[in-house]
């Protein structure tokens, strides 16, 4: 046990790839329940850390529960929506090819996606990747201030906190689901 403890605690970390995800359109196709890192939260502005926080762990929650779900019939409300969120965020997480954003987008993204005031829970998932696509072009055009902070400041304080959900918030009053 003594060598591959040394290997690992040597290399930056393990990433593991499941090729069920990669077939579902989730690249990259991380499993983030066994994947490790040492860089990790060093690499990553102080935005993005306050705002995925707990992605990794709402992640590997879901796919624990999506596992056991597919055997239950009746979840109670709980289960219910973290499942609901989970999928969610695989949707939201899922990047067409050559299509990059910028941290900042990045950034909106994910808040859109973790924020306590649950932003995506009324959209349906087979709507989330148009209305991620939406939002970026309306923050774009309608609020560039917001993501301008987020760019230079390279972090989240109380004032842009707010910029941001109220932004969103103004998005989904014009953004319909099909």
């Amino acid at each position: 046990a003594y060598i591959p403890t040394n290997v690992i605690s040597i290399t930056d970390g393990q990433i593991y790839l499941e090729a069920d995800l990669f077939y579902k359109g989730v690249r990259p196709a991380i499993n983030v329940g066994i994947s490790v890192s040492r860089v990790g939260g060093s690499a990553q502005i102080k935005a993005m850390k306050k705002v995925a926080g707990t992605l990794r762990i709402d992640l590997a929650q879901y796919r624990e529960m999506a596992a056991f779900a597919q055997f239950a019939t009746d979840l109670d409300k709980v289960t219910r929506r973290q499942l609901d969120k989970g999928a969610r965020l695989i949707e939201l997480l899922k990047q067409a090819q050559y299509r990059p954003l910028s941290v900042e987008q990045q950034v909106l993204v994910i808040f859109t996606a973790t924020a306590d005031e649950g932003f995506l829970m009324d959209i349906p998932v087979d709507s989330i990747c148009r209305f991620e696509s939406e939002m970026l072009e309306f923050m774009a055009s309608r609020h560039p201030e917001v993501l301008a902070g987020i760019r230079e400041k390279k972090d989240i304080a109380p004032d842009l906190r707010k910029s941001l959900a109220d932004a969103i918030t103004e998005f989904k009053g014009f953004f319909k689901a099909e």
